[in-house]
């Protein structure tokens, strides 16, 4: 059985349920504040994707943009007909420009390179990012953590990016050996929580909103502050 207990962090109460009962045998990492201290302009990535489309009508006047990340606008649009190879080109060079502007001279989120080193041999470990694969490798190569990762997805390994389950369903299928119940996923958004319930995954919230998450459908198994409380949540059984 697993145990629950309720701590105070800077978000407030959290419930916190140990890992002692399940069988982990890897970790998917999201890598923008969860591994990587971004210095995305995730909003400007945002307003100017979406007034492209919308200067091109190929989203409504009335679509509320504000309720919503840059990854679902883009999985708005492709769902519709409007999408095809040259509009999704368009997207990713204006994601692409924004994620390695932001990445230049960011930092590595504290007591990442320390968790990372714990962790590695015991799991195998992969990055999960709405980011581009060529962002990610050059973040990660920068800061010579690449060799901890078996596995990077980046945007261009999914058909929908998070909230969307496909890159967890793209790691699954990588190791079939492994079933979802053998994974846990560690990240700060929402949409890190959804993508990884909805694969059957669970899901560890760092510095995350918890009540934006819940109000999304997402109830983490655990919520940490300090990169460093992940090792005492995994136990092998």
């Amino acid at each position: 059985m697993s145990t629950s207990s309720v701590r105070t962090g800077r978000n407030g109460p959290k419930e916190v349920t140990r890992l002692n009962s399940y069988k982990v045998k890897g970790i998917i990492f999201d890598m923008d504040n969860t591994i990587l201290r971004s210095k995305i302009n995730f909003s400007a990535m945002k307003a100017e994707i979406s007034q492209y489309l919308l200067d091109n009508r190929l989203l409504h006047e009335n679509f509320p943009v504000n309720d919503h990340t840059t990854s679902t606008i883009i999985e708005h649009v492709q769902r519709s007909e409007h999408w095809d190879i040259h509009l999704q080109e368009i997207l990713w060079d204006i994601a692409k420009k924004h994620e390695l502007m932001g990445m230049s001279g960011a930092d590595l989120e504290p007591g990442a390179r320390e968790i990372l080193l714990e962790l590695h041999g015991k799991f195998k470990m992969v990055i999960l990012t709405n980011n581009s694969y060529t962002a990610a490798m050059s973040a990660l190569l920068n800061h010579r953590i690449n060799p901890f990762f078996e596995t990077v997805i980046g945007r261009e390994q999914m058909k929908f990016m998070k909230p969307a389950p496909d890159g967890v369903y793209a790691i699954l299928n990588k190791y079939p050996n492994h079933s979802a119940d053998d994974w846990i996923s560690v990240g700060d958004a929402w949409i890190d929580g959804k993508a990884s319930q909805d694969a059957g995954v669970k899901f560890i919230s760092y510095q995350g909103d918890i009540d934006r998450m819940r109000s999304k459908g997402v109830i983490p198994i655990a919520s940490i502050d300090d990169l460093a409380q992940l090792a005492s949540y995994i136990r092998r059984v």
